[in-house]
């Protein structure tokens, strides 16, 4: 029986990370309103919303109608900084401003994860962190980066994987996190549920070059079990 996903969100980068799963999968896009989820602590503040998404596209489905193992994938990642949660920046001026905040300090990335089976009603939700040093890069660069656009879609104005920018020093965690899903988290969750035998087909060697070689925990744990 094979697994297929709906995922919860219009991400390319999380379209593009779950292509590594080899499973088919659908986009739905849960229009909800974010902001109604007020909780300080980012952690919890991610799962939440992650929640919220996923709930959502659970009362558009008929579940009546819905192949056997179908899951609803849903996520949501923010920045936290000096006690803040950088999200999406509003406009270009908010998007340098955040960049300078970033500039040569730390910090850490939160990634809520919500996974629901509505034919068994099994469900997990988990958060992944990462710990993020930013590079001094100058405001002539970050004025470069805004100009592109890329910013204004990215949780603390930033894409790690961005090619010309490259704005991370070092890295403590899942870079697949901080792309906005936790590739090796989620197969990790979907073992709890799934055989191996439904697992097996997942490239494991092209999981790690997304990573782009940096270490990644729940990747090795993965491996360790293989």
């Amino acid at each position: 029986m094979q697994t297929q996903f709906i995922l919860a969100s219009q991400s390319p980068r999380r379209r593009e990370l779950l292509q590594l799963l080899g499973s088919p999968f659908q986009v739905m896009v849960a229009d909800v309103d974010e902001d109604s989820i007020t909780t300080p602590d980012p952690t919890r503040n991610v799962v939440q919303t992650a929640q919220l998404k996923s709930d959502k596209i659970a009362g558009m489905l008929d579940t009546a109608v819905l192949p056997p193992r179908t899951f609803i994938l849903a996520a949501d990642t923010t920045v936290a900084f000096a006690g803040e949660m950088l999200n999406k920046p509003a406009n270009d001026q908010e998007a340098r401003q955040m960049l300078r905040r970033l500039r040569d300090t730390q910090h850490e990335v939160h990634t809520g994860v919500v996974l629901l089976e509505p034919d068994s009603g099994w469900a997990w939700q988990g958060v992944s962190t990462a710990v993020v040093t930013m590079r001094p890069y100058s405001d002539a660069e970050i004025a470069a980066y805004v100009a592109t656009g890329d910013p204004l879609d990215k949780a603390g104005a930033y894409a790690i994987q961005h090619p010309q920018f490259r704005p991370v020093a070092q890295l403590e965690g899942c870079y697949c996190n901080v792309m906005g899903l936790p590739i090796c988290d989620l197969i990790v969750a979907l073992a709890e549920v799934l055989t191996p035998e439904a697992l097996a087909h997942i490239d494991l060697t092209a999981v790690q070059k997304a990573h782009l070689h940096y270490p990644c925990p729940s990747l090795d744990h993965i491996r360790s079990q293989n």
